[in-house]
């Protein structure tokens, strides 16, 4: 756990840091560039391109940062879009959509050098006018492989999946005038997980739509690749982006998210109270899983915090919760060496991806403000939020 804090613990006891007003996001910039550098030998070595996935981090401020490292972005529809074309205007950019709206689509295509359907028939209505704007077109396949286990709110190819086109949907559904739009496949199916999940799934999309590969220009491999973790596998997704790219001749895509801007942010908390019930001591932040750090809740799991455990080793044990009214508004369980005090700091890490992309303002929660941590060890703040944030996005301004 402690290289997750490496970019920071030089800086604990500059007054910079003791003086953040809590809670809020500090995005380390020395990260950001470490894991650009590992995508980017990827690239270099296989030839294959990679998009950031905006929908796990869409700081935008560190796009020209990270820019000259990938091949662009991947967006989840207009807005992102629109901001890829924007803030990375060097970059391709590659939009999926599970069904694109009749009074949008036409924006998207102006913005998207890549267009992914994902049924059949978006593909017939609205494929045509991407192909007549020069865009490249493909299809989102489900190959029916599930390699996780215990999260299948994140398992496209569960049982019933709404996302992708099954081969029995394809045999039924594609006609010569469809499948003559389309430039590349799309399949989707990882999430935070090794190499080896990638390979299985191959040989699955290979198995079931072996014999549409030959015909495409692309294939896009999608995201959920755990690229820059220290236990990743990265031998082997080399293997497999060459096999794909010397079997059918296709250029190779991978769009991952988390890899972009894993381990690449803090956030920044204070102890605003303890109270006990039961024997369980609970410390009261002022950050909120269900506000703050949501995929807390949703996947769940239990984020790293410095100078802490989460298997009890410690002395000192508490129950880390947030200050809203949902009653299971609860961080983890933790053990520390010392007592904690009312007004200390806590450092939660791995808080860059789908924290400030997925963050809210229930209860009236103020939004944390955003700090950069540059690669000098300089702290400055990017943006801030007030009552106004809050205000505006539920009633006229």
């Amino acid at each position: 756990m402690n290289g997750i804090f490496d970019g920071l613990t030089t800086l604990l006891d500059s007054e910079n840091i003791k003086a953040l007003k809590t809670p809020c996001y500090v995005i380390d910039e020395k990260r950001l560039l470490h894991n650009a550098e590992v995508l980017s030998s990827v690239m270099s070595r296989t030839g294959c391109r990679i998009l950031l996935a905006q929908k796990a981090f869409s700081n935008y401020d560190f796009y020209p940062l990270i820019s000259g490292y990938i091949s662009g972005t991947e967006a989840s529809g207009l807005f992102e879009a629109r901001l890829g074309k924007e803030e990375m205007p060097e970059g391709e950019v590659h939009v999926f959509c599970a069904a694109y709206r009749d009074d949008e689509i036409g924006e998207i295509i102006s913005y998207a050098d890549h267009i992914v359907f994902n049924s059949i028939y978006q593909l017939k209505k609205f494929g045509p006018s991407a192909k007549k704007a020069g865009r490249s077109v493909g299809l989102r396949i489900n190959p029916e492989c599930s390699t996780q286990e215990g999260h299948e709110i994140y398992d496209p190819c569960a049982s019933g999946s709404r996302l992708g086109v099954t081969r029995s949907v394809w045999d039924e559904e594609m006609t010569p005038d469809a499948f003559e739009l389309l430039d590349g496949i799309h399949f989707h199916t990882l999430c935070e997980q090794n190499s080896d999940a990638l390979e299985i799934t191959l040989k699955a999309v290979e198995e079931k739509f072996g014999d549409v590969l030959p015909s495409m220009k692309w294939l896009n491999m999608g995201g959920g690749h755990h690229i820059t973790k220290a236990d990743y596998d990265i031998k082997t997704l080399e293997r497999v982006i060459l096999y794909a790219k010397d079997k059918w001749g296709v250029e190779v895509y991978l769009e991952p998210g988390e890899a972009v801007a894993l381990n690449a942010g803090y956030l920044m908390t204070r102890v605003l109270d303890i109270v006990e019930n039961n024997g369980v001591k609970i410390a009261i932040l002022d950050s909120s899983a269900a506000c703050h750090m949501p995929d807390v809740i949703e996947m769940p799991y239990t984020p790293p915090l410095l100078n802490a455990a989460s298997d009890g080793t410690k002395p000192y044990k508490y129950r880390l919760a947030g200050p809203t009214c949902l009653s299971g508004d609860v961080i983890g369980d933790y053990s520390f060496d010392n007592e904690l005090k009312r007004g200390d700091m806590l450092i939660f890490g791995d808080m860059a991806i789908y924290t400030t992309v997925k963050n809210n303002t229930f209860n009236g929660m103020p939004l944390p403000d955003i700090y950069k941590l540059g690669t000098d060890g300089s702290v400055e703040k990017i943006t801030d939020f007030g009552y106004s944030d809050f205000k505006h996005r539920l009633g006229r301004a």
